[in-house]
């Protein structure tokens, strides 16, 4: 697996119901990844000051059709680079993540001392859907 972190008004937004792109997108060429020992350092880095939910996607990278390249790290100018650490490369897929990757959503939980992994996942049916409320 590997797992992007979005707000949730930019995921909603930016999903056409069959897939998700990212506004930053054409800018980079590409939708920033983490593996899962970078998952939460690099929420606390670039999503520190956010105050709606951040979502973390599960995605199963075999069953996007957009390739994934397994490249270090290129981090945002001005953002910290702590979370370089935690991984010699990054997965970057080369174009979009279509829902039927995606395994789960989660809500990553925010505290005192940074984020934590979400308590559950929901499918993408459900997150759309509104059949059950999506909370930290």
């Amino acid at each position: 697996m590997i797992y992007h972190i979005v707000k949730e008004n930019d995921y909603r937004s930016r999903n056409d119901g069959h897939r998700y792109l990212p506004s930053n997108f054409d800018v980079h060429g590409f939708v920033h990844c983490a593996l899962e020992l970078s998952v939460i350092p690099v929420a606390n880095e670039y999503y520190a000051n956010i105050v709606e939910n951040v979502l973390l996607l599960r995605i199963d990278s075999s069953k996007l059709t957009s390739q994934t390249k397994y490249e270090p790290a290129s981090p945002e100018k001005g953002i910290g680079t702590l979370h370089t650490t935690s991984s010699l490369v990054f997965p970057h897929v080369y174009g979009p993540i279509e829902n039927s990757a995606i395994e789960g959503i989660g809500v990553l939980l925010k505290g005192e001392s940074g984020y934590d992994w979400p308590k559950e996942y929901y499918s993408i049916d459900v997150f759309f859907g509104g059949e059950k409320e999506i909370t930290a």
